[in-house]
């Protein structure tokens, strides 16, 4: 048997990128007619926005009434969908919040699930660092994840870690989920617009991959609320596909003989003398 090509070796990742809105129903369509797309492109994974399930521009009780439990109508439809596509499927949920939580202060939580084909719910991620920043304060309707082991999923023999949108200012974030051995990170995102907001986006996950040498996919909303940019990165901080901001599509080959060939000529994780530890 010959050996297999470089792009035979490949995985392919695509990021989705859309602006979600405040029908669910409206969103998984689109979701739906985004993974078909990335599919028919040869896609392996497709990662959807922070907020996929629900979101308008302004935090209120509406986030709550349309929060939804992990084995929740949304959650399942996207689980169909990466049954009949074939494809992996990372999207950020309007999750029902804690017992608590929601009946004491009608608060929700930030997270992402990820759907494998014939699987369902693989692996699932509560932003920790909520965006009480740049006059925002996302904790007034979120509550915060907790600080758990990581929950990574595989894909073509390469280890898959989630975190969320304001998580990539915290370097610590992304350098735990490496120590838990990933070797592709996932970052679903709204990023809200601003001044030097765009700026900020694509320096900070750009660093997230290139001081972990990892490959990074991050997918944001679609202008005007969202900066767009979604890209995908390779370990050498390499952009690899990326979009603007059009709602579309992007896809890019990944591979671990390109993470080991980094990894070879910039062994930093090995020379690294600092660990990570919760606060």
């Amino acid at each position: 048997m010959s050996e297999k090509s470089p792009m035979q070796a490949a995985v392919a990742v695509a990021v989705a990128q859309f602006a979600p809105g405040a029908d669910t129903a409206a969103n998984l369509v689109e979701i739906e007619r985004m993974t078909r797309l990335a599919a028919s492109r040869g896609a392996n994974l497709v990662v959807f926005p922070e907020y996929s399930s629900f979101f308008t521009p302004t935090m209120g009780p509406d986030w709550v009434a349309a929060a939804e439990p992990l084995d929740g109508p949304f959650v399942r439809a996207l689980a169909a969908v990466a049954a009949d596509t074939g494809c992996h499927i990372v999207a950020g949920l309007v999750e029902t919040g804690s017992e608590a939580t929601a009946s004491a202060h009608g608060r929700v939580r930030n997270t992402v699930v990820a759907l494998a084909p014939n699987s369902g719910l693989v692996a699932r991620y509560r932003k920790l660092h909520l965006y009480d920043a740049f006059g925002m304060r996302e904790s007034d309707w979120v509550e915060a994840g907790d600080i758990t082991e990581p929950e990574l999923f595989e894909l073509g023999g390469l280890r898959v870690g989630l975190q969320t949108c304001y998580d990539v200012r915290f370097p610590e974030v992304t350098r735990r989920l490496v120590d838990a051995g990933a070797e592709l990170v996932l970052v679903p995102a709204e990023w809200v617009r601003g001044p030097l907001k765009e700026a900020h986006w694509r320096t900070l996950c750009t660093a997230r991959a290139l001081e972990n040498t990892v490959y990074l996919a991050a997918a944001d909303h679609a202008p005007p609320v969202g900066v767009g940019n979604s890209f995908v990165i390779d370990p050498m901080g390499v952009e690899l596909a990326t979009i603007g901001e059009s709602t579309d599509v992007a896809l890019a080959w990944i591979s671990r003989e390109r993470l080991e060939s980094v990894r070879r000529l910039n062994p930093a994780l090995e020379l690294r003398r600092f660990a990570v530890s919760a606060r």
